[in-house]
């Protein structure tokens, strides 16, 4: 048997001086140890974490039987840290690196102890290549079972744990691979490579790990292993773990010792590993009623009768819904994810909403759903920026009833952790990806597909679990490409997906669904033509596209669209003068006099913040009695401080919201709510009448699909408002003529100008015979895309449209090719060179995709400056300014600060602060980028601020600029 097949001699020991941790320790603590912790950290992880299926695809594609395969990839994940045997890193601290600094075996080059852009990490790359080729790794390309184009095996498996701090180092040359010393001074002469290489002998003695592998994996199994390392590293980096293992002082890294150590490393990991909460879900109800306390409507019926037995013949895979609004896709989405986890032995889910405000939302509903529909491990994350201030995230299950508003409570509980809540450990940074259960932005796992760092992370959060994206058609060229690139890697998962869509064109979807055929493999395009209402089943095994299934509604109607052509003058005049007839003002309140006089509620949509602050003004001053009256005109837009949105937002669900079961039937109250944008998604609420300015037509029937939302009966709707099945959608629209000058310029880019335009000519064909919802809805929102959509048309009209068409396709190309040219590739096109997956480039960071591609943002906070000088929070003035003082902030404070945060256009505050935060803000990550607003209060008793060029004030309506 030879030295690569069998089990290494090992002529010396491990050197303990060589530290691997010291940070929060009383002693540092030997690299040899860390190595072995993580070894056993990773084994633990390897049996609990993934699936049978999947540990066979490692030792498949490794050439592996399945105890070897075990051994060598925890020999792999110990090799994590060598790279800390080095002058570069041990001299980080000048006390421990005096014990080896002098002596002859550990020589390096002048000045190599100072390379601090050499890093631990790069080193483990560097250094690693030789030794496993010295045992027996191929040094030539190996394909992976996948196909893709191969790299020395030994070279890759130091790239990728040589990325273990997240971002994966370049493709080194046949001369570094052989000759690193001489490239990379860092590394240290021979004495260091000896100590390597007994670090490694010892390790690959320890685990067994001494078999060769004979294939390569897959770059879907790279991110799999790339992500397991680094769960294994910060589990056993935990300062408690290490003292719970920690040898003592005497310990001289002899064979026995080490032996030991790994014992206790190896009985401390499944501790860990459990405390973490980093196990399995399981998806133990199989009947909708098990999930759910109510009879499933005819769309969710549907699945029910027909996905079972799809998944059964084909396997796992995709599932695409397209409904109404209210229709109950979310639900027919957790049922279809119970299905097909169940199916895949998935161990969780991960739910992606457009906005924080619909994550939160949705967040209450799935930890209801894992309550009552899964076993196992059940620990539930809220990802997205401000997740930790929303007040759900906290409270035990109990508080939670299934549908309900929730209403916010003051601070942020930290009591009543139950089964599907996430501890301490998963609330850490970027750590949240690997729960179980997660709802959280889209943004959060498009993250996955940029090259940063860490967003190996990301897409390992995503494997073995059910994907769920609900409001798929919610986002723009740009977000919509990186969206396609997430489905191929998941595609590539095998990881069973369910996307949600209330208008989604018919291209879009084919282009969602063979995204993820693709990453599984199957590279024809299928024809996809979805139905509305609809569901739709792609198989991952087989590639196979099921017959679309049209489904019946529970909600038949017609929506009466009625389109009032006006002058646009909401900016132009001051609330109280004069009413031009035919102008926006005028049109709005006679549409809302109904409601005044008679009762009801109604939404008014508008386009931006500041139109929805007009006509706040404009609707109180020329409906006086119904201002007079709580909650007569509500105003609901994101610029407000996020309390005082969250605190709105729960008003307008207590008001305007599903009525609860036993609830007597009354009608409502006049009231009207004026708001932007933000009522479109996953908010529920229902009125009797929906007024909206002219919008793309999927916005639109968003928004009409919050008219007569609820069942109500005759006695609960006002007598203008009880035509069966006709809900009223009234759109303002500016185009006199279908000319982009008509467009008001207080629009800016909101939306594109030859969607608004033919959104408006195709509008007024419906005016007389309304839109059919659920049945005509598909053909409509595939007909404002159409190409033949200007054939007929007068002659003017045509060539503007045109030329309009051309600037709007213009913009989608250079979007997506933006986001082609940023994003990483699929897996097949990085299969072999692993730096792909997180090659550094310029401007291109998280913020990047967050602002959605140039939308513009600022974050300020306003100070008011009381008349003696004093700094709140609070116009009043009862809550000083934290770290005012001096003093350190603790979480409450730094929460009592971010909840008063309100998001601003950036060129309001670009490059002006009007004062400096208090020192003690510097080192919180969650008040970085904040600009403080020093608010006086002016003559008129207005609180404002001078920042650059503009007058910022805050008042009732939130923050304006004049």
């Amino acid at each position: 048997m030879t030295e690569a097949q069998g089990v290494p001699s090992v002529p010396a020991c491990p050197d303990p001086r060589l530290w691997g941790k010291e940070h929060g320790l009383s002693q540092p603590y030997p690299v040899m140890c860390h190595l072995l912790d993580v070894a056993a950290a990773f084994t633990t992880l390897w049996d609990e974490l993934l699936g049978e299926r999947t540990r066979l695809r490692f030792a498949k594609q490794l050439g592996l039987h399945g105890e070897d395969c075990r051994s060598v990839l925890s020999l792999w994940a110990g090799l994590h840290d060598l790279g800390k045997i080095t002058p570069a890193f041990q001299a980080q601290i000048p006390k421990l690196f005096d014990a080896v600094r002098d002596e002859p075996a550990y020589v390096f080059a002048p000045g190599a102890e100072r390379d601090r852009g050499f890093r631990h990490e790069m080193a483990t790359h560097w250094a690693l290549t030789g030794l496993l080729t010295g045992v027996g790794y191929p040094n030539r390309r190996i394909k992976s079972s996948s196909g893709g184009s191969g790299a020395p095996l030994a070279h890759w498996v130091a790239q990728l744990l040589g990325g273990h701090h997240g971002l994966f180092g370049t493709a080194l040359s046949v001369s570094h691979m052989r000759q690193p010393n001489r490239y990379q001074a860092g590394l240290g002469e021979d004495g260091w490579n000896e100590q390597r290489r007994v670090h490694f002998e010892q390790l690959r003695r320890v685990t067994g790990g001494c078999a060769v592998p004979t294939g390569a994996l897959s770059a879907d199994l790279a991110v799999v292993l790339a992500g397991l390392v680094i769960t294994a590293d910060w589990l056993a980096s935990q300062t408690h773990a290490i003292v719970g293992v920690r040898p003592p002082t005497t310990w001289q890294g002899r064979t026995g010792e080490i032996d030991a150590h790994f014992e206790r490393a190896q009985a401390a990991a499944p501790g860990l590993v459990a405390a973490a909460r980093l196990g399995r879900a399981r998806f133990e109800a199989g009947d909708f009623a098990e999930m759910f306390p109510f009879e499933p409507n005819p769309l969710q019926a549907d699945v029910v009768a027909h996905l079972p037995g799809l998944v059964a013949e084909h396997g796992p895979g995709l599932v695409l819904v397209t409904a109404p609004t209210g229709d109950g896709k979310t639900e027919a989405a957790l049922y279809a994810a119970s299905v097909l986890g169940r199916a895949a032995g998935t161990r969780g889910v991960y739910v992606a909403l457009p906005t924080m405000a619909t994550a939160d939302a949705m967040f209450g509903r799935v930890r209801t759903y894992a309550s009552r529909a899964l076993g196992g491990e059940r620990a539930l994350t809220l990802l997205h920026s401000m997740s930790w201030l929303n007040p759900l995230y906290g409270q035990s299950v109990e508080e939670v009833s299934y549908g309900e508003p929730q209403q916010p409570t003051t601070g942020i509980s930290t009591d009543g952790v139950t089964a599907v809540e996430a501890d301490a450990w998963l609330r850490g940074p970027k750590r949240g990806f690997l729960a179980p259960l997660s709802v959280g932005t889209i943004d959060q796992v498009l993250s996955g597909v940029l090259p940063l760092r860490y967003n190996v992370l990301r897409l390992f959060g995503l494997f073995e679990k059910v994907f769920v994206v609900d409001e798929a058609h919610a986002y723009g060229p740009w977000m919509h490409k990186l969206l396609l690139t997430l489905l191929e890697w998941l595609g590539a998962f095998r990881a069973p997906v369910a996307l949600l869509s209330a208008t989604l064109t018919g291209s879009t979807a084919a282009s969602l669904v063979n995204a993820y055929r693709r990453g599984a493999g199957f590279v024809a395009p299928a024809v996809i033509a979805p139905r509305y209402p609809g569901w739709l089943y792609a198989s991952a095994e087989n590639g196979e596209v099921s017959l679309p299934r049209t489904t019946s509604t529970g909600r038949p109607r017609t929506l009466d669209v009625a389109v009032r052509r006006v002058a646009w003058d909401v900016l132009s005049a001051d609330p109280g003068t004069a009413v031009s007839p035919g102008g926006r003002r005028a049109v709005l309140r006679e549409e809302l006099r109904p409601v005044v006089e008679e009762g009801g509620t109604a939404l008014v949509c508008c386009t931006t913040v500041t139109e929805a602050q007009s006509t706040f003004r404009d609707l109180r001053a020329a409906f006086p009695e119904l201002a007079a009256r709580d909650g007569g005109v509500r105003l609901l837009h994101s610029r407000f401080p996020a309390e005082t949105r969250q605190r709105i937002t729960a008003e307008c669900e207590a008001a305007y919201g599903k009525p609860q079961e036993g609830e007597p039937v009354r009608l409502r109250e006049a009231s009207v709510l004026v708001a932007t944008q933000v009522v479109e998604q996953s908010l529920d609420l229902d009125f009797d009448l929906v007024v909206s300015d002219l919008a793309p037509l999927a916005q639109l029937l968003q928004r009409a699909g919050r008219g007569r939302r609820h069942r109500r009966g005759l006695g609960g709707r006002p007598a203008w408002a009880r035509a069966e099945n006709r809900p009223r959608l009234v759109v303002l629209d500016p185009f006199q003529r279908p000319q982009k000058a008509d467009k008001p310029h207080s629009w800016g880019s909101v939306y594109d100008t030859s969607l608004l335009i033919r959104t408006s000519l195709l509008l007024e064909e419906h005016v007389e015979s309304g839109i059919v919802v659920p049945n005509g809805v598909q053909e409509l929102v595939d007909a404002v895309y159409a190409p033949d959509f200007v054939d007929g048309l007068d002659t003017a009209v045509e060539q503007e449209l045109r030329l309009l068409d051309g600037e709007r396709l213009a913009s989608t190309m250079a979007e997506t090719s933006l986001a082609d040219m940023v994003g990483i590739k699929g897996p097949g096109d990085v299969q072999g060179n692993l730096h792909l997956i997180s090659r550094q480039l310029e401007g291109v960071t998280e913020e990047l995709l967050t602002t959605r591609l140039g939308a513009d943002t600022g974050r300020v906070l306003c100070v008011y400056v009381q008349g003696d000088g004093r700094q709140t929070l609070d116009a009043v003035g009862s809550l000083p300014l934290p770290g005012a003082d001096g003093q350190p902030l603790n979480q409450d404070a730094v929460a009592r600060i971010v909840a008063r945060v309100a998001p601003v256009p950036g060129k309001w505050v670009r490059n002006s602060r009007t004062s400096e935060p208090p020192a003690a803000w510097d080192k919180k990550s969650a008040l970085r980028d904040l600009v403080v607003l020093s608010m006086t209060r002016a003559g008129d008793g207005r609180w404002n601020c001078r920042c650059g060029d503009r007058m910022i004030v805050t008042s009732e309506v939130g923050l304006e600029q004049f």
